[in-house]
């Protein structure tokens, strides 16, 4: 929509990054700023412009834009911002729906949809949505625990797979804005802390780069089990400085080589490389670095290798196994700073948070991680035990749905029939308690057996 003055036009914030907004209009996506007597003239952070937003901009170029008024919001979701301050941070505004989805499965929580009433002020009633319905045999079950606490509440029970979402398509209706609210975690934690009990390594060094404050300590009592016996944890949270964050990564990895250094076998751990990243961003940035892919500038990618490449063997000498936690923004693996982490690492372990609705933990996707060492250390018969388990866990994947719905006739491939029956053994493979520990050879031992 174009005003009278043809340089000024409307548009929609589609994303808050630091220091620069990505507009939505009618043709195109801009890269945009606030024009400065605007940033003097808000009075708090909830002042400044968020998803959801109107503006009033005017176009800079084919591809920026600069920010001249933020329209009046129709309503907001929001929260108290983490820490000890008392200041309110909008999520989104000018919203239609709020969305709560929930999982018909072991992950069902009602404490869990509390928190997400609770935890957020909205001006939207929200809608309660139970997914897989599919992998559930009674649903009403569910449906009665969430009415028994929240009688008001409207409750819609879908399944993708049956396309049982009818009821939704009205709210997804062209011209509606919604806001879907779920688990963020895909138990990356978890896993780092049941490395770092099942490690051998006598020296273990963590360093928790840009967390919340508050998940420190729930780090050290949850995943390493309140045990920091031979274990140095080095923690710049997210409050920090850029420099902080920064220096905090290179600090632990100066704590690992010192002992590496003393002929010590250590287990270094840090997350994540993607704040370690958005560290450098702020402060090339703020250098007048060039933003490149994504915003990130040219520094970033140059400072990944200078702490990565510390990690390894040398002859004489003790060693660093290295275990870097990437954050991937939108589950996109061409990201930048995962692509370049696969480029310089040894392997990648993909956590996929679509096996967690199966009750799959830690949610290894084994079909996406690799090794690049596996051909050189591992013997024969492991190696060609690991090809056939990815070979029929493919095949699987490949044929779930005709599986599901019974459409798949036993004997017409060998194969998969034989992946079929191993199914079950192989799922429970690849599951695993935070508390359990297991050793190599034993891993290796069940899995040359379940493959037989």
């Amino acid at each position: 929509m174009k005003f009278e003055n043809s340089k000024l036009e409307k548009g929609r914030i589609s994303f808050v990054g630091k220091n620069q907004y990505k507009i939505l209009t009618e043709s195109e996506e801009l890269t945009a700023y606030i024009k400065g007597s605007l940033r003097y003239s808000l009075t708090d952070f909830a002042s400044f412009p968020t998803v959801g937003d109107w503006v009033i901009y005017q176009k800079i170029d084919n591809n920026h834009a600069m920010i001249f008024e933020i329209l009046s919001r129709k309503n907001k979701i929001s929260r108290k911002v983490s820490g000890l301050k008392v200041e309110e941070q909008i999520l989104a505004t000018n919203v239609d729906y709020v969305l709560i989805c929930l999982s018909l499965n072991e992950n069902f929580n009602l404490n869990r949809l509390e928190r997400y009433l609770f935890a957020f002020d909205s001006d939207v009633k929200p809608i309660i949505v139970l997914t897989k319905k599919d992998l559930c045999e009674d649903p009403e079950k569910y449906v009665e625990q969430i009415r028994k606490d929240y009688p008001d509440l409207r409750i819609e029970v879908v399944s993708a797979i049956n396309r049982e979402f009818q009821s939704l398509k009205k709210i997804f209706s062209k011209g509606t804005t919604c806001v879907l609210i779920g688990s963020s975690g895909v138990g990356k934690s978890t896993l780092m802390g049941m490395i770092v009990r099942g490690a051998s390594a006598k020296i273990k060094v963590v360093a928790l780069i840009g967390e919340r404050g508050r998940e420190v300590p729930e780090f050290v009592e949850k995943n390493l089990g309140g045990d920091l016996t031979n274990t140095v944890l080095v923690v710049a949270t997210s409050d920090d400085s850029p420099l902080m964050r920064k220096y905090g990564a290179f600090a632990a990895m100066s704590i690992a080589e010192y002992f590496k250094n003393k002929g010590e076998d250590v287990l270094f751990m840090m997350d994540s490389v993607t704040r370690f990243a958005m560290a450098q961003r702020e402060i090339g940035l703020a250098l007048g670095e060039p933003p490149t892919s994504k915003g990130y500038p040219p520094s970033v990618l140059t400072l990944l290798p200078q702490l990565m490449e510390r990690a390894g063997k040398e002859n004489n000498q003790g060693s660093i196994t290295a275990y870097f936690t990437v954050l991937v923004e939108g589950d996109d693996m061409s990201d930048p700073i995962a692509d370049q982490s696969r480029s310089i690492l040894d392997g990648h372990i993909l956590l996929d948070r679509n096996l967690t609705d199966f009750g799959i933990y830690p949610p290894i996707n084994i079909l996406n991680s690799a090794s690049r060492l596996m051909n050189d250390i591992a013997t024969q018969e492991h190696i060609q035990a690991a090809r056939k388990f990815r070979r029929f866990y493919s095949l699987l994947k490949e044929n779930e749905v005709l599986i599901r719905i019974g459409a798949y006739q036993m004997g017409s491939d060998k194969e998969l029939d034989e992946a079929i029956s191993k199914k079950e053994g192989m799922e429970n493979y690849l599951k695993q308690d935070h508390n359990e520990v297991f050793s190599y050879e034993a891993s290796i031992n069940e899995l040359i057996t379940l493959m037989q």
